[in-house]
């Protein structure tokens, strides 16, 4: 929803003041597996969560020419960081680590692009996370996530385009998904209904302006990570965060 955090909260007071919903398309919220994820550790179905997981490998890297600076986090990895707050419910995160760099296209990583990146994250609760996203998976469109907790574990997505496997003497294929219309197509259309309705009704979207702003502060810390190659504590963001830390070093 925005590059900074004076931004997003600005975005949250215009709508508020005006009276309207503000939704952000944070598709994996509207996922049936995602969801139900949510719903059974919200209610204690896994105990206590300990270790998580989320993952973005999108199919390909087109043009790296038109990528702008940090896109890995702020428009990629910023989906991995909502799940990760969404199913570790209650819980916020308080320190930020991030490794990147351009591992598909190394020929353009002097132009600030950065394709690889893993990230650490530790949450309020004592969970551990790890969000990671590659720009170039050559077998398909790659989403899941991943929560264990004290009383067992959940995973979440599913590459197959189908549950057809098929055997032969050139060994085991199986047709995967190639893009995220695909892949998220129910979610999709549970996505703008459920705007639609907030809209008629008023009431609050399922993914919020204040969800994307708690996003956004992830992305910013493991910008910062990044830049500074060391931990960044959430809470040393502030309110304000220019955008001149959104250069590149």
């Amino acid at each position: 929803m925005a590059i900074t955090l004076a931004d997003a909260d600005r975005a949250i007071t215009a709508a508020e003041k005006a009276g309207v919903p503000l939704q952000v398309g944070f598709n994996r919220r509207y996922d049936k597996a995602f969801r139900t994820a949510h719903d059974k550790i919200a209610a204690g179905g896994i105990g206590t969560p300990q270790l998580m997981r989320s993952l973005t490998r999108d199919p390909g890297l087109a043009d790296p020419s038109r990528i702008p600076p940090w896109t890995i986090f702020l428009e990629t990895l910023i989906h991995d960081f909502d799940a990760l707050r969404y199913l570790n419910p209650g819980a916020e995160p308080v320190e930020v680590f991030a490794m990147a760099d351009a591992l598909v296209r190394p020929d353009f990583k002097d132009r600030g692009l950065l394709d690889t990146a893993v990230v650490t994250i530790r949450f309020d609760n004592g969970a551990l996370a790890t969000a990671e996203a590659n720009f170039q998976a050559v077998y398909g469109y790659d989403v899941r996530g991943e929560v264990f907790g004290s009383g067992g574990m959940l995973t979440m997505g599913d590459i197959h385009r189908t549950h057809l496997t098929a055997y032969g003497p050139d060994g085991i294929t199986a047709d995967t998904t190639t893009y995220d219309q695909d892949l998220f197509q129910d979610a999709y259309i549970a996505e703008l209904a459920d705007f639609a309705d907030s809209v008629r009704t008023g009431r609050t979207p399922y993914a919020t302006g204040h969800d994307a702003r708690a996003a956004l502060a992830i992305a910013l810390a493991a910008i910062r990570s990044v830049t500074k190659g060391a931990s960044v504590h959430v809470g040393e963001l502030g309110k304000e965060h220019s955008s001149a830390s959104m250069t590149t070093s």
